[in-house]
């Protein structure tokens, strides 16, 4: 090969090659954090606005600290958070696998936000063990959401109250696979008379996360309040929890 044509070819190169680095630099600054405005960045936004101000995907952001090639932190977090129409209730459902399916989030971040949201669960069983005295369907929701071990399997809960509506003990009664569980009207009694209970409060959660109930649930309900007739113990409500939010028959007037 001739020196002029040598040269051409290396002023070539040299070109594509600065071009190729310009372009990743650019798509660094743009999905980077470090690139970011100072008070754009999740933490540097936390610690100068308070944690309020931030988003789920922002506080996910803290948790994974980068995001991959193609998106910031902030906005892998995003992505995630639409694959599941940004209900962190369904976010505490997904397994490390299924963390891992998107790009940039590998076994350790996947465990990282499984730690976070089950801490986030245990905190607020712990503070719904303060709330010894129901004086609404809400009190009540809070202490059975709170345990609910597993959102995608049902499961039947009972609370025995006493007669100032105090909780004396929570107990779970069956526990059944994704569509419905056994409730067994005796089972539910023998602990109420066993405990002297006053007065009680039922509740199961539907995995679908839909709160509306079933003819199956209505039927139970109706059934619990003429044993309870019978019995001299009230049974004051049958709460049907679906994801956050929960469905009152007490509230509803249909007990």
């Amino acid at each position: 090969m001739d020196r002029p044509f040598l040269l051409s070819l290396f002023f070539i190169i040299s070109c594509f090659l600065k071009q190729s680095v310009s372009r990743m630099e650019k798509n660094t600054e743009k999905t980077s954090i470090k690139f970011w405005a100072e008070d754009d960045k999740p933490r540097e936004k936390l610690s100068l606005k308070g944690k309020s101000s931030l988003s789920n995907a922002e506080l996910l952001a803290i948790l994974i600290g980068s995001g991959n090639n193609d998106d910031s932190a902030v906005e892998l977090c995003k992505k995630i958070l639409q694959k599941i129409d940004n209900n962190l209730i369904e976010l505490s459902k997904l397994s490390i696998s299924d963390l891992t399916v998107h790009k940039g989030i590998g076994e350790a971040k996947a465990i990282t936000i499984i730690a976070a949201l089950e801490i986030g669960r245990r905190l607020r069983k712990s503070d719904s063990v303060q709330k010894d005295k129901i004086t609404s369907s809400k009190d009540a929701f809070e202490i059975i959401h709170a345990a609910i071990d597993d959102f995608k399997f049902e499961e039947f809960w009972l609370l025995l109250m006493n007669n100032s509506n105090g909780v004396q003990k929570k107990i779970k009664i069956s526990e059944g696979g994704v569509s419905q569980t056994i409730a067994d009207p005796k089972k539910i009694f023998k602990f109420a008379l066993e405990n002297t209970a006053s007065a009680i409060i039922v509740a199961h959660n539907h995995p679908s996360g839909k709160f509306q109930p079933s003819d199956e649930d209505i039927k139970l309900t109706k059934k619990l309040k003429e044993a309870g007739n019978l019995l001299d113990i009230k049974v004051l409500d049958h709460l049907i929890i679906g994801d956050n939010n929960y469905f009152s028959f007490a509230d509803e007037g249909l007990i």
